[in-house]
């Protein structure tokens, strides 16, 4: 072998070693160039958890691990090449962000892009994966959830006291808004639960006094009725899409907000947003939530959308043990459950406590009490909107499976009508919707006044 070197000499063979080392750096920036491109990076922060999404038009290999002492995260992309999409994910994580404090790309070594993640503390991180889905192609997700999760009722309750002592921690000087009129003929829940509780009596003769008898029992409204207002889709589910370029995700947002609002006017009355940012919760964690937070009441608030821009009107829906009533509720209820396909759900996380609750068959007295929270929400509707249907439709709607709390889902107006978008991009519109819902929310509890809780959920 070495005789065929013998007269090129050590100059010869130098240039020879040159053009390897270069052919081989070459071939280097060639498989680099073949890499996977990352298209688009997102990252969607929220007090829950904080979701990073890596988009490419094919599946992404991956390895990561945790480094303590300061607490980091170390994501390896392998066969990818680090474009621009990459370099610019520092750029979007906030300095708000509840648990990243900046991150850094690189080129690892050939063939391998490294992604560290400084975090703010320690987490429990969910690395997975997406097929392509509607508009999305594959998706490489990481979730960053905090090691403890925060309990959304003894969060609650804090936000309660804070708001009692004003911003600053000090009493606040500022009166009450007023509570929103209530109807005549729909009493308030302690006038109805005091007239469910008093024990009957016939009024005295006209000209007669009334005899003496037991003075009526006073309603026991003495703990806050909770009201759970799921903001539908966010994140990476946008929604239906308006003609006109709104997201159904930012208009539901904004009227949960708002019947949040009106809510807390109410002296008996306190709502928790389910989603209060632009970021995705799997329909079944939205109802562990809800169950977490001891809900007298679920609400999930939608809108509309038919490849006919004709189509008009708001709807009311419950859940159905047995089929959807009609063929539109079916293909909402399929359209509706298919969030959790495009906004991604990590398959392999199984909770048992969860199948137990979404299996569990007593649900026929929370369906009837659902039902007459939406009989009572649809008529207010109709008050301020055209309705698609009079009556309250029934599907298998997964958002609506909580087992003891009565739920909701109300399809505000469809925003793919362009009249109707207008609607619901206006402010005072969205302030009447809010209105309109709370007031059937009231009609609902006159009727059927809310049972005694645990000491948690009640108010101090």
């Amino acid at each position: 072998m070495l005789k065929r070197f013998d007269g090129i000499g050590r100059e010869g063979i130098g240039k020879l070693l040159y053009a390897a080392v270069l052919a081989c750096c070459l071939a280097i920036g060639l498989a680099d160039a073949a890499g996977i491109q990352i298209a688009s990076t997102r990252v969607w922060p929220a007090v829950d958890y904080t979701r990073v999404t890596l988009e490419s038009a094919t599946p992404v290999k991956f390895n990561f691990f945790s480094i303590k002492n300061p607490e980091r995260l170390v994501l390896d992309l392998e066969g990818v090449e680090l474009s621009a999409a990459l370099q610019s994910l520092a750029a979007k994580v906030a300095d708000d962000d509840p648990y990243i404090k900046l991150v850094r790309a690189g080129r690892f070594k050939p063939g391998v892009v490294r992604l560290v993640f400084d975090l703010k503390g320690e987490i429990k991180p969910q690395v997975f994966t997406l097929p392509p889905y509607a508009n999305y192609g594959h998706r490489l997700v990481l979730d960053i959830y905090p090691l403890q999760p925060q309990d959304p009722l003894m969060t609650l309750l804090v936000q309660q006291e804070t708001k009692a002592a004003g911003v600053d921690g000090k009493p606040s000087n500022e009166a009450a808004p007023p509570p929103l009129k209530i109807r005549e003929d729909a009493p308030v829940v302690a006038e109805a639960a005091q007239a469910e509780r008093a024990p009957t009596e016939k009024p005295a003769p006209e000209g007669k006094p009334a005899k003496p008898g037991k003075t009526p029992k006073q309603a026991n409204v003495e703990r806050l009725i909770t009201i759970a207002i799921d903001a539908g889709h966010g994140g990476e589910d946008p929604g239906a899409r308006g003609g006109g370029g709104a997201n159904e995700k930012d208009v539901t947002l904004a009227i949960a907000r708002r019947l949040k609002e009106h809510i807390e006017r109410e002296d008996n009355m306190r709502a928790v947003l389910i989603r209060d940012g632009d970021y995705f919760i799997p329909l079944q964690q939205r109802v562990i939530k809800a169950r977490n937070l001891k809900a007298d009441l679920f609400v999930s608030i939608h809108a509309d959308a038919f490849v006919n821009p004709d189509a008009s009107g708001s709807s009311v829906f419950a859940l159905s043990e047995r089929g959807a009533t009609s063929a539109a509720a079916r293909w909402l209820a399929k359209k509706e459950n298919e969030a959790d396909l495009i906004g991604g759900v990590n398959i392999d996380v199984k909770d048992v406590y969860l199948k137990q609750t979404l299996l569990d068959l007593s649900q026929t007295a929370t369906i009837n009490d659902s039902l007459k929270l939406g009989k009572a929400v649809l008529g207010e509707l109709g008050g301020i909107n055209r309705l698609h249907k009079g009556s309250v439709e029934q599907a298998g709607f997964a958002v609506l499976k909580s087992p003891d709390i009565p739920s909701i889902l109300v399809e505000t107006a469809f925003i793919s009508n362009p009249n109707e978008e207008k609607k619901l991009k206006d402010e005072a519109y969205q302030s009447k919707l809010a209105s309109a819902i709370l007031s059937g929310i009231k009609r609902y509890f006159a009727k059927n006044p809310p049972l005694a809780k645990s000491k948690l959920a009640q108010a101090d």
